[in-house]
């Protein structure tokens, strides 16, 4: 079951993106904590058997474009409980974010993550529809963004994240992680 967060939910919700991103956990699970009190449009969890089992939230930054600065959304961080992947919870924590993305009138959805995950849940490369990341260590595979109603053909432009993710500096990869996954792509 896909639900809004909870208050009661945050330890639960800790706990999920703490053991979902093993070497980083704790900082990410406090990216979550500085975006929902300063950022979040949206916040969801997956509950399997009373427990939650996900977690996905779409925080708001801004597409520099050229006429004017637009609102967008970017899903980070996806998370799932590790003895519970591979059972489509973060499938279908995705499809309720972009879902949830378009019922708040969003024009796009943003993300650094897996080409392969995320192109077989409605997204695409983001630099080929003229969006710039917000860095240079984002990997251009990893660059990705959902389209939806609202977008218009001028919003275009670099990405520019909110602060939270600057001050925990989650935005893209460090040396040597970085230097691995563009060669992965030269090749």
């Amino acid at each position: 079951m896909i639900r809004a967060y909870r208050p009661e939910d945050e330890a639960a919700v800790r706990e999920v993106v703490t053991d979902a991103f093993i070497d980083h956990g704790a900082t990410v699970a406090d990216l979550v904590d500085d975006l929902r009190r300063e950022h979040v449009r949206a916040e969801l969890v997956a509950e399997e058997g009373g427990t939650v089992a996900g977690h996905v939230l779409l925080s708001r930054s801004w597409l520099d474009a050229r006429r004017e600065q637009v609102e967008v959304l970017v899903l980070s961080p996806l998370s799932v409980a590790p003895g519970r992947q591979g059972r489509g919870l973060g499938t279908s924590l995705v499809a309720a974010a972009v879902e949830e993305a378009r019922r708040l009138r969003a024009p796009a959805v943003f993300l650094e993550g897996s080409p392969t995950y995320y192109s077989r849940r409605g997204f695409e490369p983001a630099a080929p529809r003229g969006f710039a990341p917000p860095s240079v260590r984002v990997p251009a595979p990893a660059f990705q963004v959902a389209l939806l109603d609202a977008y218009e053909e001028w919003m275009s432009g670099a990405l520019v994240y909110c602060e939270p993710f600057w001050r925990h500096d989650l935005v893209g990869l460090r040396d040597p992680r970085l230097a691995e996954i563009e060669q992965m792509f030269e090749s």
